[in-house]
């Protein structure tokens, strides 16, 4: 029994990907199929924190088809999470998982919705895998092998000024009002600068694919959780773009916040302009979902 755990520990990545790749299409599926039909919704840290059957309907099909192949394996999943479970890494092969990011789009049948599957091997984040389910866009990418949308290779922006750039963000579901005071005051600095626009899609996921695919030249939010941005930062870096913690400093997967863009220099202007907004951290015992 220890051989067969010592060996499924020591899996190799193209393996790990393959899986992931054909279980977040699966759940795409589902998600996709529930997407326009009557949903059963309850809330978890506030009004605005939402998450439906289907939520936890995907993330134990991700997490029941990864365990058998990968038994070894740890699992950090947001429904998880949620529900008590504790949210750290260790140097074990980690899976962190977010069944549908975009979930309150979701429940209104706003099409930007997806599958995120991350793995992190002796705390390193090592692959990534993003479906958007209805767009059919499949996001991957491997430490060192570079990142792909459905088979084409992502390269990110190489903006540097500020002043002409097009950034994504997202408000969260915090409601305090201290918070969202500042949420907004971060967006009206940067608007002040002025940047070309700021746009707010529903999914942080989506929104770090589309920094990684060019599409916008950066992204910022405070409030997130690690399992929006694992997946998305492997497939950020190996599009050439840069992931840090707002701070400037080196990016802090439990830390709730993350500034991400194309080019070095265009996400340390915007580290500059950002007033700190405090979150309790993910690997706090005490953490909730959100």
């Amino acid at each position: 029994m220890a051989g067969s755990e010592e060996r499924s520990s020591q899996q190799p990545l193209g393996e790990c990907l393959d899986a992931a790749v054909k279980v977040a299409l699966e759940a795409g599926k589902i998600i996709r199929e529930a997407l326009r039909i009557e949903k059963r919704v309850q809330t978890k840290s506030s009004a605005a924190d939402l998450v439906t059957e289907t939520d936890r309907l995907v993330e134990n099909l991700i997490i029941s088809t990864l365990s058998e192949k990968f038994p070894s394996h740890r699992f950090i999943g947001e429904e998880s999470v949620a529900d008590g479970e504790k949210c750290f890494l260790t140097d074990d092969p980690t899976w962190i998982i977010d069944p549908i990011d975009g979930t309150c789009n979701f429940v209104h049948g706003a099409p930007v919705v997806a599958v995120s599957i991350g793995l992190s091997v002796k705390k390193e984040l090592e692959l990534g895998v993003i479906y958007s389910c209805v767009e059919e866009k499949l996001y991957t990418g491997r430490k060192g092998h570079g990142a792909f949308c459905n088979g084409q290779k992502l390269q990110a922006s190489n903006q540097t000024d500020l002043s002409k750039a097009l950034i994504l963000t997202e408000l969260g579901s915090i409601r305090d009002p201290v918070a969202v005071k500042k949420l907004f005051n971060n967006m009206e600095r940067l608007l002040k600068v002025p940047a070309h626009g700021i746009r707010i899609i529903g999914s942080a996921a989506l929104d770090l694919c589309h920094v990684a695919a060019g599409d916008v030249d950066a992204f910022y939010q405070f409030g997130l959780h690690c399992w929006d941005m694992a997946a998305a930062a492997v497939i950020v870096r190996e599009a050439g773009g840069i992931m840090m913690d707002t701070t400037g400093e080196s990016l802090d997967l439990m830390s709730r916040r993350v500034v991400a863009a194309g080019t070095s220099e265009m996400a340390h202007k915007i580290c500059k302009e950002l007033q700190p907004v405090v979150y309790e951290r993910d690997d706090s015992t005490e953490s909730t979902s959100n």
